[in-house]
């Protein structure tokens, strides 16, 4: 997967966030999009997982050099985590993972039993996520995000309310599961993108 960024640009009202922004993301590869507190991070990301639309310019993907025509089928190929995405907190970790994975497919070799104990909430794998701690919730939408089937990963400050062994446990997932994939990360904390190769400084 390649993802093509040409002179993107947005604004909100009268006030720009970011101009002209021109960038090749290419797979298999990690970046990070760093920049101050109101650079645009978050709103990049949402643009190129087409959650937004750029003011200006215009996000292109490619698969094997074909390039995707129809965006309506980039949702497939993304998996995305955010600390303010909403889940399903009234089911149980169980219902929400079935209910995930009906619309995409885990990792090869996953199933619902697996990446539950991968997040190591086994113990209240059957109770409402309602009920979850923030650092428990958080560990759920990276789970939802990481262990999709999806050629790109993308991740707005994925460590958001996790402690040590949540970090800990963070990077090992990164480290054995997205090696392969196009992963993109917003953040402004090191621990969280230390994978990455490639960085794209916002707001410099």
């Amino acid at each position: 997967m390649k993802i093509y960024l040409s002179n993107i640009s947005k604004r909100f009202q009268r006030n720009w966030i970011f101009k002209d922004i021109n960038y090749t993301f290419t797979a298999p590869k990690a970046y990070a999009i760093l920049g101050p507190n109101g650079s645009g991070k978050s709103t990049l990301l949402r643009v190129i997982a087409c959650m937004q639309v750029p003011s200006q310019g215009k996000v292109e993907y490619s698969i094997a050099k074909a390039p995707i025509t129809d965006l309506n089928t980039i949702y497939s190929h993304i998996a995305f985590c955010a600390p303010g995405m909403e889940i399903v907190e009234d089911m149980t970790l169980r219902e929400f993972l079935q209910f995930h994975f009906t619309f995409k497919k885990p990792l090869s070799g996953l199933t619902i039993d697996s990446i539950i104990a991968l997040t190591e909430l086994q113990h209240v794998a059957d109770k409402p996520i309602c009920d979850y701690s923030s650092g428990m919730k958080q560990r759920v939408k990276l789970a939802q995000a990481i262990f999709s089937d999806t050629s790109v990963l993308l991740l707005d400050e994925p460590c958001t309310n996790l402690d040590q062994i949540g970090i800990d446990q963070y990077n090992n997932w990164i480290n054995t599961y997205a090696k392969n994939r196009l992963l993109i990360i917003a953040s402004n904390d090191p621990r969280e993108y230390e994978c990455c190769e490639e960085k794209v400084v916002l707001g410099a």
